[in-house]
């Protein structure tokens, strides 16, 4: 695999173009910097004969492309203040434009511990534009070349068979002490990638394929995979996203050298999602968090566009991104050489009529899995769903259905007792490594009295 890799700053044009209903608080008031690259180099595209459904992927190089993308750094500019790591997320390209959903479930994460935060236009949807898998109300659906000639005119991506060694390529150059280095100097201790929904297909596919040979990374965050896997890719074009998902259920290679976290929200498991038969046991290094009471896409991630969605229902409300900063939390111990993220019960599930299915508790919510306050001491029956007649869209972004006054008052003796039980949850799942401590107020302040009968 030929480099170097080169990167130049990015300017005019829009401004940095990235989809974010939730975009984070002000990087200059975290003492944090953003700024947009042109990276260009070289890479190869793999061969593989069988993607087998244990994972131990065995590819081949094949031919070698030029190729010319974007990257977005947000880094600390004090470099005492910097961690160590860096964490590179390969963006999701579901709507036809570049998203970072990780980002928005992780920053606050990433600026209280002083992560580096690089994002990867990988695919080719996101440079050149093509097919979205999923429609987004007010989304740009188009490439960076074609939302803004002006600032991404120049770059040019090959084909997302090439995207797995471009994400190598960036991912070995930050840190690497060239002078074009997009981290500035900064001393790079580890490299963590982290992807969501299709993103996690194709770092499933990178786990399994690329990662024994390439060394790059010295961790994985796989948030909201599906059974199937991305393909190696086909020349010249982008990958069939929709074809990809329903692929054979494939698990992760059992024989790993860095530790890898998947965390799979209700909705991962079942319809067109279908992780449930690629679930595997936990091993030396491999965790499988399942959290109860979550979906796919919610709240958190889009903010105060909710209504823009259209959905009938409200959208799900649970409490996903406590979790996804505590797995960060723990990958990066663990890839440092400290102890293995705990491990967790799955959610639970039942047969009715041949069809395998959640088992919900006595309130509605699904039993097992990570729980939150959310579902432990619940004011609504949170689902990963949406209704089965609504959009795509709004299937993914579940729903938040509020129990009945009656129930709450069978439920709760009044509303002390609700905070006390909520309160009670919160810090069991601190004390099991789900939640972390510094989030504990912000958990806190989720509980909703209020909705507690007199």
């Amino acid at each position: 695999m030929t480099k170097p890799t080169v990167f130049e700053e990015l300017t005019g044009g829009k401004g940095a173009s990235l989809l974010a209903a939730n975009p984070g608080p002000d990087l200059a008031t975290a003492g944090y910097r953003e700024t947009e690259y042109r990276v260009s180099g070289s890479a190869t595209c793999y061969r593989a004969d069988d993607l087998p459904v244990d994972g131990r992927f065995v590819i081949s190089p094949a031919s070698e492309e030029a190729f010319s993308t974007r990257l977005l750094v947000r880094r600390p500019v004090d470099p005492a203040t910097f961690n160590g790591t860096v964490v590179v997320e390969w963006f999701n390209v579901s709507s036809g434009s570049d998203a970072g959903p990780d980002y928005t479930y992780l920053y606050a994460e990433l600026l209280r511990r002083g992560y580096a935060w690089a994002g990867v236009s990988a695919q080719l949807i996101g440079v050149e534009g093509g097919r979205a898998l999923v429609s987004t109300p007010n989304a740009a659906g188009s490439g960076l070349k074609q939302v803004d000639p002006d600032r991404y005119g120049t770059l040019s991506h090959p084909g997302d068979e090439f995207a797995y060694d471009i994400f190598t390529s960036i991912g070995r150059a930050l840190g690497s002490g060239a002078d074009d280095d997009p981290l500035g100097g900064l001393k790079v201790e580890r490299r963590l990638a982290v992807g969501e929904s299709q993103s996690a297909f194709a770092m499933s596919t990178y786990v399994n394929a690329v990662a024994p040979i390439s060394g790059v990374f010295d961790g994985f965050l796989i948030h909201s995979r599906a059974g199937g896997v991305a393909p190696i890719g086909e020349i010249g074009t982008d990958v069939d996203l929709a074809r990809a998902k329903a692929g054979p259920p494939t698990r992760i290679r059992d024989d790993l050298s860095a530790p890898v976290i998947v965390v799979q929200t209700e909705t991962d498991l079942f319809e067109d999602l279908a992780y449930y038969p690629a679930r595997q046991p936990d091993s030396d290094f491999f965790r499988l968090w399942e959290i109860a009471g979550t979906a796919h896409a919610d709240r958190y991630q889009i903010g105060d566009l909710e209504e823009f969605l259209g959905c009938p229902q409200r959208v799900n409300r649970g409490q996903q991104t406590y979790v996804l900063r505590a797995a960060l939390r723990h990958l990066d111990a663990w890839s440092r050489g400290g102890s293995a993220a705990p491990s967790a019960d799955r959610l639970s599930t039942r047969e009715t009529d041949g069809v395998v299915e959640f088992a919900p508790d006595a309130n509605g919510n699904t039993e097992g899995g990570i729980r939150t306050p959310a579902v432990d001491a619940p004011v609504s029956v949170l689902s990963g769903f949406g209704p089965a007649d609504s959009s795509r869209i709004c299937r993914l972004f579940g729903t938040t259905t509020p129990l009945d006054g009656s129930v709450l008052r069978a439920l709760y003796s009044s509303r002390a007792d609700y905070l006390d039980r909520y309160r009670a949850a919160a810090e069991a799942a601190i004390t099991a490594g789900y939640v972390l401590a510094e989030d504990r107020e912000a958990l806190l302040a989720e509980a909703e009295p209020d909705l507690i009968p007199d």
